[in-house]
């Protein structure tokens, strides 16, 4: 099957866009079904190749349910096909401690259930293709966007689950003719130590780039690289072999303490795609277990390849690591690598234009040094920042934001899997120092240190903005959003088990009702902002840069000590959530918290129709809102005011949301009006005016 590279979004190629674009995405589409057809039978879905990621049926369902749930964000789209599957295979790629893996929470669809829903899906986006009015360039405010991004985000979880299929048990798996595997066993050789100068490299796309980029693409960022000895070759099998027969898996001198840790709880001994019987060493591949490859490259996480370096450096007494990213573009900038976009013939084994595998470390060579690109990644010393300029793009937040928090490490260069975005150099991706991922590793002998560029402080104002409103000093005689809710929420609480704030941003409100009941729940849809709260559990404190006025700048530094609120870390959790489209888990509650976020909420009537059904008898709702539609969350079919009705008559919100609610609940005591202030630096705040209403439920 032909792998398509990555679309250009601001020329006409000898075909129509739109049939390239179509072509795209059918292409990407088939790529998918015929890596799952690797699985033997239906049973292999469910299986979890890793016990720190969802079984194999959520992946299967996530790339389609990510289409329907970023059309209908991006209003291209106003019905969904199948709620259930789209809120349950949404969340949940990755091990942030949001993503809930407990499987006593998730009653998976069938193996038909998804396949269905995944052909609906494709219908439906390829009628959206050849219907959607198209003008060139497709930029970031194009209603074409949210279409690319589905398909690139295909192509990222084609190779993650790839990874992950390749740790089912062999019995699982079959062999799939699309994926062939590379024959060529030749003799490792020997790696040596080239020079490389140095130089200024500059990193980061501009907005007009002709190709898709991810949010932590755009941007700028500059820095001199030192001249550096760099291995010739990605390190081996073979070579690699001498740190395990070293017995360095029992060193613990070699690791780094998250290593070693890693290694305790593993008890590993060699890569996990290696294994040893009968006194010969094989390796697992996509579908088949081979005899060992020797000069292909070794796959490893992080850890593995750090330790490897640090024994070498004791055994050899030179200072041998990780390169950077930075230090890598020089590499790539040096070898004047060809571009893989506009080349004739691939120049690596990337994108499946090869195998379906790994292929000797001596196979494609770049100026003095060989696989700058493709074969496997290459793990760096650094964890992914943002660059100077990075914006998150609206319909997708979480994609980057998430992973700044210096335990996600760069990877480079793509692998035999990789294609589309993932294929090209600008591409950065990150992943936690303990995955796996077809990837391995070079080294460098360098004295420089390595500097990394961890964001401490967050800038973000859309953050910034959410952590004021949550932990922000009363101003003017006015008190914070979080603490005026507790108040207003106290003296009506009677059944203390359990409750859920949405919209919980920061999280304030969420650890202030922790000291009154035995457990709560935070919900939001933005990672970018519940983060902090996250941060703020786990750490006990969160820091955030304010604006003070002109250039200068407040660094504000929180703890939760300081609140009094230090023993809730405990009582709490957080998790990423559509208000229109709630999982089933989340239900049971005495009292539920709506904090400001209907007017952001795609579907508020949804919301507001279906909320009584997570409460508990007797229980209590408290809704927080501001009407403040906008299109940029919701089409005015689904304001619930500040629009005239089909009598020419005005509708108005308040009104509204309590004739919705009034089915369900009694209304206790009045209407409030309370005011709040959102921070934009000392001499400018916005005043705002929050309808506050309480509700039991009948």
């Amino acid at each position: 099957m032909e792998n398509y590279k990555t679309l250009n979004l601001r020329k006409t190629a000898s075909i129509p866009k739109k049939e390239e674009i179509k072509n795209y995405f059918l292409n990407t589409y088939g790529v998918e079904e015929e890596l799952y057809k690797t699985l033997k039978r239906d049973e292999s879905f469910y299986l979890r190749a890793d016990p720190l990621r969802h079984p194999i049926i959520f992946y299967y369902g996530h790339t389609s349910a990510f289409y329907m749930n970023k059309l209908i964000l991006a209003g291209l789209i106003k019905e969904r096909i199948n709620p259930k599957i789209e809120s349950m295979c949404a969340i949940g790629v990755d091990e942030m401690s949001w993503d809930d893996l407990n499987e006593a929470h998730y009653d998976w669809p069938s193996v038909s259930e998804i396949t269905q829903f995944r052909l609906q899906v494709k219908d439906l986006v390829s009628s959206l293709i050849d219907t959607l009015p198209l003008e060139l360039p497709i930029e970031w405010d194009s209603p074409w966007w949210p279409i690319i991004m589905g398909i690139e985000h295909m192509r990222i979880h084609i190779e993650t689950s790839s990874v992950l299929i390749r740790q089912l048990p062999i019995s699982e798996v079959t062999p799939n003719p699309i994926f062939p595997t590379c024959k060529d066993y030749t003799q490792a050789p020997k790696n040596e130590i080239i020079n490389v100068l140095g130089d200024i490299v500059t990193i980061g796309k501009e907005r007009d780039d002709e190709f898709y980029g991810w949010d932590n693409e755009y941007g700028i960022h500059q820095a001199e690289v030192a001249n550096m000895k760099v291995s010739k070759f990605l390190v081996s099998n073979r070579e690699f072999l001498s740190f395990v027969e070293a017995d360095g898996y029992s060193h613990q001198e070699y690791w780094t303490d998250e290593g070693w840790g890693w290694v305790t709880y593993t008890q590993a001994k060699f890569p996990r795609f290696w294994s040893f019987k009968e006194g010969e060493w094989y390796q697992r591949n996509l579908t088949e277990i081979i005899e060992m490859p020797w000069s292909w490259p070794v796959e490893v996480n992080y850890l593995e390849a750090k330790a490897f370096c640090n024994w070498k450096s004791n055994i050899e007494g030179k200072p041998y690591r990780l390169p950077t990213e930075d230090e890598w573009y020089q590499m790539f900038k040096i070898c004047e690598v060809p571009s893989f976009q506009h080349a004739e013939v691939t120049p690596a084994n990337i994108n499946l234009n090869y195998w379906a595998s790994s292929c000797p470390v001596n196979k494609f060579r770049f100026g003095s040094l060989y696989d700058i690109i493709g074969n496997v990644w290459q793990w760096t010393e650094v964890p992914i920042y943002p660059f100077k300029g990075f914006k998150v793009h609206p319909l997708y937040d979480d994609f980057t934001t998430p992973t700044y928090d210096g335990q996600h490490n760069l990877i480079k260069g793509g692998s035999w899997m990789s294609s589309g975005n993932l294929a090209i150099p600008e591409s950065r991706y990150a992943f936690r120092r303990h995955f796996y991922q077809h990837a391995g590793f070079r080294y460098i002998q360098s004295d420089e240190p390595v500097k990394t560029y961890n964001t401490i402080y967050e800038e973000d104002p859309i953050v910034v903005e959410e952590c004021e409103r949550s932990w922000g000093e009363e101003k003017f005689g006015i008190k914070n959003l979080s603490t005026q809710l507790i108040e207003k929420a106290l003296p009506n609480l009677k059944n203390l088990n359990k409750a859920m704030v949405i919209g919980c941003g920061a999280g304030r409100t969420v650890f202030e009702l922790a000291k009154k009941f035995d457990f709560v729940e935070g919900i939001d849809f933005s990672a970018r902002t519940f983060k902090l709260a996250v941060e703020m559990q786990q750490k006990g404190h969160n820091h955030y840069i304010t604006v003070d006025e002109g250039n200068n700048t407040q660094y504000n530094e929180k703890y939760l000590s300081s609140f009094d609120l230090a023993d809730t870390a405990e009582k709490v959790a957080f998790y990423q959530g559509d208000a229109s489209n709630l999982l089933e888990k989340y239900s049971n509650y005495d009292l539920i918290i709506s904090e400001v976020m209907l007017h952001k909420a795609y579907d508020p009537r949804k919301f507001l129709e279906m909320i009584h059904t997570r409460l508990t008898k007797n229980g209590l709702l408290l809704l927080a809102h501001t009407a403040d539609w906008s299109e940029e969350h919701s089409t005015q079919d689904k304001w619930l005011g500040g629009i005239r009705g089909d009598d020419g008559e005005i509708v108005d919100s308040r009104t509204t949301i309590e004739r919705i609610l009034e089915n369900k609940f009694n209304k206790i005591g009045d209407s409030d009006e309370i005011p709040y202030l959102i921070y934009k630096n000392r001499h400018r705040m916005l005043l705002k005016v929050a309808c506050v209403t309480l509700w039991q439920i009948r």
